[in-house]
């Protein structure tokens, strides 16, 4: 699918709120609601726009301890690991990483004792490096932007 600078648009605004109506959409990129609603569509059936989601605060759901846990298998247990960080509960990611590690996951956790849980599960067929979260840099999403603006 060949984009333009309006499908960039587009793809930014609703990565701002992907809760906006066709219409308010239109407005923010200057076209009518029909143009936006048939530009929404072929972004989905090219699978560029794949979901929409939300933004969950985890601390209110007692969700409180965020890390990341770099994965290193034994034995190439790779499946059984696959299937164990599937039905983990605390699971929120899991990507196969190239460098030392295997793979790098993203837990979400009420305590840290759930870590040691966690670490103490994986063991017998993993080696693990665990980094806790202190705290968060907000970020400005600009990946859509400049790639809009520099195509000028």
């Amino acid at each position: 699918m060949k984009m333009d600078d309006v499908d960039l648009h587009i793809l930014e605004e609703l990565q701002k709120d992907s809760r906006l109506s066709m219409r308010e959409l239109a407005k923010k990129v200057n076209l009518s609601a029909p143009s936006v609603t048939e530009r929404v569509r072929r972004l989905e059936e090219a699978d560029i726009l794949k979901k929409y989601t939300i933004d969950i605060n985890y601390e209110k759901l007692g969700l409180t301890v965020e890390c990341y846990v770099e994965i290193t298998m034994k034995n190439g247990e790779y499946e059984r690991f696959k299937s164990f960080i599937a039905a983990y509960p605390y699971a929120q990611f899991c990507e196969r990483i190239a460098g030392q590690a295997c793979f790098i996951t993203k837990l979400k956790l009420p305590h840290l004792q759930q870590l040691e849980e966690f670490i103490n599960e994986v063991t017998p067929f993993a080696k693990t490096i665990s980094h806790v979260v202190l705290s968060n840099v907000n970020m400005k999403s600009t990946t859509l932007h400049d790639l809009r603006h520099k195509r000028h």
